[in-house]
């Protein structure tokens, strides 16, 4: 027969294990805080050696811890498409819930894209539209619009006109350049006043190698009045180069992201005049966004294109502090 101290024992030992029970459901590895599901988001880098490209993977994962409920794990590419696709592989492996790729000038990626299809899960492109093959959503800027509103400025600000050199960064096809390229064009290639002169070899997107294709610039167009760069970091290499050549009060520069660097430049009064906001901060965190968003079920945009203001002296100290 059992005692009543006994019954007593027991039934607070089957107390214990309800409450412990009740404490393991409320731990569950799917939910966050207030109960909130959680999510894991994989960050696939073509690569991460530029400025822009680690600031978006920055901005993305900072904008996850602002969440509570989501995780990131990031990747890098190093360049290296077949990488990409094996990266992307992992991350599924993992059982991430979504992949942000961010494609950087890399022009189509099938096999990370069909990887992710086949795993049915949702994937947001950054920056960078890939060319071929199915994506959830995509947010970047409108290049084209951003070439052409630098042309605009220099049309304006040069009123004699002159020869305008165009640093691209290559490759040949890359669709990011060419649309920023073809939008400074579009302005002052239509314009009598103006003699475009495009450099024969790629800056490839650093300021080094902007240095050097300037250097070869000068030594054969010794009157350019002006350089636009397909983007920033090419510039400020461009303008180390045209002050070594003492020319600094001759030619002025224009380029594109809003490269906190060239932000100073213009803010300072220097001869690098303007430049076309491409934030990195800005569209990764819309991307973490987007992304949480169509895992929790909502009807997304598949195209956003964020807006991409032109800085100049006038403007530099807003988009500095912010």
């Amino acid at each position: 027969m059992i005692s009543g101290k006994q019954r007593l024992l027991a039934g607070l030992l089957a107390a214990g294990v309800a409450l412990t029970t009740a404490a393991c459901k409320g731990d569950d590895a799917g939910s966050g805080a207030g109960g909130a599901k959680t999510y894991t988001i994989g960050i696939a880098n073509f690569l991460l050696s530029g400025p822009y490209f680690s600031g978006m993977d920055a901005a993305i994962a900072a904008q996850a811890k602002t969440k509570g409920n989501v995780k990131t794990v990031s990747t890098d590419a190093g360049g290296d498409a077949a990488k990409l696709a094996a990266n992307v592989e992992d991350l599924l492996s993992k059982n991430v819930d979504a992949i942000i790729i961010s494609g950087g000038p890399l022009e189509s990626a099938p096999a990370a894209l069909n990887a992710i299809k086949a795993a049915g899960k949702p994937v947001v492109l950054v920056d960078r539209k890939f060319a071929v093959g199915e994506y959830t959503s995509w947010i970047g800027p409108d290049n084209e619009a951003i070439g052409k509103q630098d042309g605009q400025f220099l049309a304006q600000k040069l009123t004699a006109g002159g020869k305008v050199a165009i640093i691209k960064g290559g490759p040949a096809d890359n669709s990011i350049g060419l649309a920023r390229t073809n939008g400074l064009k579009s302005v002052l290639g239509k314009d009598s006043r103006f003699t475009l002169v495009e450099a024969p070899d790629f800056g490839n997107w650093g300021s080094d190698g902007g240095l050097t294709v300037m250097e070869g610039l000068l030594a054969k167009h010794s009157d350019l009045v002006a350089v636009f760069c397909e983007n920033d970091a090419m510039c400020l290499g461009a303008q180390r180069a045209i002050a070594s050549a003492n020319k600094t009060a001759q030619i002025v520069l224009a380029g594109v992201d809003g490269q906190a660097e060239a932000l100073k430049a213009i803010q300072d009064g220097t001869n690098y005049v303007v430049t076309g906001l491409n934030s990195p901060n800005q569209i990764g965190k819309l991307a973490l966004d987007r992304t949480v968003e169509v895992l929790g079920g909502a009807k997304v945009e598949k195209d956003t294109v964020v807006p991409s203001p032109q800085i100049t002296k006038e403007t530099a100290a807003q988009y500095m502090n912010a």
